[in-house]
């Protein structure tokens, strides 16, 4: 019996399950979202480009996304970007400039800006024009207000400049996000997790697919020029690789997530961790 919901009757806090022991998405890396969004976009872009056509190029680029007010967000796209260590003060030495230099006191002004990594697949051979764009999405991309807002607006920008457009949504938190209406998404497609994919050839047009934790994540077709055959992104493969290359085999189990499962998935999460924790010890 579970004494709180959301946890499970099982105590193996020590168990380590090296390969990841869901068959599909494996919710408990939501926790790790930071990392598990970045080595995702690493191991796409390797996937992806060792089936492009010789002139195309997939890239990991990232942007800021930095918070201006309330009702206004912009995203940055650095040219070059310098990475310091957060926890040196900018100074200048009294022994480079031949000055004695007032020591000041740090103040926080703002949040830190969020580094937000999607996937361009350009042509090489035309002045690195954006053929395609795969964006994996983020907790602040679903989150109402003005994280959301800049990616809406860039999401219509990508449609706007007749970018291909594909989103990945492997979170079960969040609100909907995707390039599609909500109230138009196919009720009869698996849940939690939800693709969209948006083709300049069909402009009018969105094609939808689900995932769920139950099932492996299906292969996706990744839309390229008009003339290039479309190539395949396996999503499990990147998961797997995600949880195991992460070494995410300490992942505690038995620790509730947000938002719960519902009564029917726990009861489902619980008989197969069951099932995998005794031949992983």
């Amino acid at each position: 019996m579970n004494a709180v919901p959301g946890t499970f009757g099982f105590t193996s806090l020590g168990c380590r399950m090296l390969e990841n022991p869901f068959p599909g998405m494996n919710p408990y890396l939501e926790r790790h979202w930071g990392d598990v969004h970045t080595a995702f976009m690493v191991y796409a872009r390797d996937q992806l480009n060792e089936q492009l056509p010789i002139d195309l190029q997939a890239r990991v680029e990232e942007g800021l996304a930095v918070d201006v007010d309330d009702s206004y967000s912009r995203f940055i796209y650095p040219d070059i970007r310098v990475v310091e260590d957060p926890g040196a003060p900018f100074e200048l030495q009294a022994d480079t400039v031949g000055v004695a230099i007032a020591e000041p006191t740090v103040v926080q002004v703002a949040d830190d800006p969020i580094t937000e990594r999607h996937i361009e697949i350009v042509d090489s051979q035309d002045g690195q024009r954006v053929i395609t764009a795969i964006e994996v999405l983020s907790p602040t991309n679903k989150r109402a207000g003005t994280g959301q807002d800049a990616y809406l607006q860039k999401q219509a920008e990508y449609i706007k400049a007749g970018i291909n457009l594909v989103e990945i949504d492997l979170l079960r938190s969040g609100k909907f996000s995707l390039a599609m209406p909500e109230g138009r998404w196919p009720r009869a497609i698996p849940k939690p997790y939800k693709i969209c994919i948006r083709q300049v050839r069909r402009p009018s047009q969105a094609f939808a697919i689900g995932g769920t934790f139950r099932e492996p994540l299906p292969n996706i077709n990744i839309p390229l020029r008009q003339a290039d055959p479309a190539v395949a992104l396996q999503l499990q493969e990147l998961i797997n690789d995600c949880y195991r290359r992460g070494r995410y085999a300490g992942i505690r189990y038995t620790e509730p997530l947000d938002p719960p499962f519902s009564t029917e998935d726990q009861a489902w999460v619980e008989a197969l961790l069951r099932e995998k924790s005794p031949t992983e010890l």
